[in-house]
């Protein structure tokens, strides 16, 4: 990944399990990365945060300023879910992921949709090399600057506004990570904007005049555009056209969900929340949510979390200890579980994660 960060050693780590089987997972992660930094010899230093639902019934905390303050002295965040049906929807959700998302100013949203071997996909006649694309998600703006409100609130003449905010710089900056990113990548050099300029006039004509600005500085990169429902065609037909898209928050957050279920579902998929700028502080997560029902039974697939965990290390600086974890990971998915879905993996989360380690060699 693109990237101005140091490496350190020790590599300092905050883990926020969260809720429901987000502790489950991170443990697993936790586990393979201390192995995998054992077998490469470097240190990382784990500190567990309480954030989560439970905090929340417990105390009415979500994040409080002295615990935002103190993840910001960390390299990076391990996050395992947010998410507790005894808590209104959005209340942690807002309060805990987003506001890290915003006040950490992690502004790049990076999705890897690629089919691991072994990995079942719902479309017909792909494989591993038809789905490996990655998508670059715009962070910090769009519908989720949660700019509005109501009028006449409770009453048959209701209205509710939710604004988009788009910004020059918003667009800038995350386009040219994209850029540089997809330079980095080298596989098909080929960069594609989603966003729906037909309908949305404004500021989705500011992402496209942005991205063709952009462009002329990158003549070694292709380039394309697709609406976004042309976009969700493409990628369930014609997978192996994309290697990465560039887009915007609200997109983003719903192709990458029909990028996980096309890689295998979410027991696979993980993604990052980036400040790729100096000093900045980055979080790592699976994107399964917490999946309450499977709390404490052994049966949720750790694998998301432990991909996550390599997506650190990659961006961290770590690249050889990252790709010798993303091969592991492969060889259990390849040769070893019989499912990535919950309690049909054919082992326990805490074997899963045992089998990565053996894996690491």
């Amino acid at each position: 990944m693109p990237s101005s960060v140091v490496v350190k050693n020790p590599l300092r780590v905050a883990v926020i399990g969260g809720d429901g089987t987000g502790p489950e997972v991170v443990a697993e992660a936790v586990k393979v990365l201390r192995a995998v930094s054992e077998r490469e010899g470097f240190q990382i230093e784990f500190t567990e945060f309480d954030l989560g639902g439970e905090r929340y019934l417990r105390t009415g905390e979500i994040l409080p300023d002295e615990e935002l303050e103190r993840l910001k002295t960390f390299h990076a965040i391990l996050l395992g879910a947010v998410g507790d049906p005894r808590v209104p929807p959005g209340v942690l959700e807002r309060g805990l992921l987003l506001r890290l998302r915003f006040e950490l100013d992690q502004y790049i949203n990076l999705r890897p949709v690629k089919l691991y071997p072994g990995v079942q996909t719902p479309l017909a006649d792909k494989g591993p090399e038809d789905i490996d694309f990655v998508v670059v998600r715009e962070n910090t703006e769009d519908l989720y600057a949660g700019i509005g409100g109501w009028l006449k609130k409770g009453t048959p003449d209701e209205v509710a506004i939710q604004t988009a905010i788009y910004t020059r710089k918003g667009c800038e900056r995350c386009i040219r990570w994209a850029f540089e990113y997809t330079r980095k990548r080298n596989k098909k050099k080929f960069l594609v904007l989603v966003a729906k300029t037909n309908v949305l006039t404004y500021g989705h004509d500011l992402w496209l005049r942005t991205f063709q600005e952009v462009a002329k500085q990158y003549p070694d990169i292709r380039t394309d555009y697709n609406h976004v429902d042309a976009c969700c065609m493409w990628m369930v037909k014609n997978p192996e056209y994309y290697d990465v898209i560039v887009t915007t928050n609200m997109f983003g957050d719903i192709i990458t969900d029909l990028g996980a279920i096309i890689q295998g579902g979410m027991g696979v998929a993980a993604g990052a929340n980036l400040n790729p700028d100096p000093g900045g502080v980055s979080m790592f997560e699976p994107m399964g949510g917490s999946a309450p029902k499977y709390t404490g039974t052994g049966q949720i697939n750790p694998i998301a979390a432990i991909t996550a965990g390599a997506m650190l290390l990659e961006f961290n600086g770590y690249e050889q200890a990252a790709q010798r974890l993303y091969q592991a990971i492969q060889v259990v998915t390849g040769t070893k579980m019989k499912s990535q879905a919950a309690g049909k993996m054919g082992y326990t989360t805490q074997q899963v994660g045992d089998l990565v380690c053996e894996a690491l060699g």
